[in-house]
């Protein structure tokens, strides 16, 4: 099996994974808990995005750092190319009821994008640094860090005012609501999502050391001849 056959799945998932997060990061999760409002500290991105850091840590156990980064690279470019084309194809479709403008989707795509290098690759740095110090939990601190640079990276990028040159804001996301969806304290509608989406992040990693065991430890039996 040649290289580029090895990573192709990793490549997939790291697209499909990135691709599914960037058209459901624009859709907040509409419901109450309480006094709390969903909409206001949630979108439905973060319960699917915290899978590409599942998908960076089993190429990196499987294949080794450099192979990691190739994925993430080549995984990159056919996200962000495809989170500009997709969305406006399963809006004509009817598979998604609103249709977001092009400007607002390569703004969101080159938010995706940056985070995404950055968190990715020093998720893919921080794991290999506490494997060689024989450190077990190495994907699950691996992700938190890359998690948290990525939250900070993309929500500012998406959202914030001050990177409107990039494409227009969401009206909706700069809205003043309570901090995190409970606090007094008033903040633009983003920053709870931030909030939020990290929250999501950090507690899926920690599950996602279960399925990365069980897969690692598949990986680690020897091959029995039929």
């Amino acid at each position: 099996m040649n290289s580029s056959t090895r990573y192709l799945p990793f490549v997939v998932a790291m697209a499909v994974v990135v691709v599914a997060s960037n058209i459901l990061v624009q859709f907040p999760v509409q419901g109450q808990v309480g006094s709390l409002q969903l909409a206001d500290i949630l979108t439905w991105g973060a319960f699917s995005y915290p899978a590409a850091f599942l998908v960076t840590d089993l190429a990196n156990r499987r294949y080794g750092p450099h192979m990691a980064r190739r994925v993430v690279f080549i995984g990159f470019m056919t996200a962000v190319i495809c989170s500009i084309i997709v969305p406006p194809l399963l809006f004509r479709y009817g598979l998604i009821e609103i249709g977001t403008p092009i400007d607002r989707l390569a703004r969101i795509a080159t938010a995706s994008g940056t985070a995404f290098l950055f968190g990715q690759l020093l998720d893919i740095t921080v794991f290999n640094w506490l494997r060689r110090q024989s450190w077990w939990r190495a994907p699950v601190f691996g992700s938190l860090v890359g998690s948290f640079i990525d939250t900070i990276i993309f929500f500012s990028i998406a959202f914030a005012p001050a990177f409107a040159f990039i494409g227009p804001n969401e009206p909706f996301a700069l809205e003043n609501a309570p901090l995190f969806g409970v606090l007094q304290t008033e903040a633009a509608r983003w920053q709870s999502w931030a909030l939020g989406d990290l929250s999501m992040k950090l507690l899926i990693a920690v599950f996602a050391l279960i399925p990365y065991r069980l897969i690692a430890a598949r990986w680690s039996q020897p091959v029995v001849a039929a």
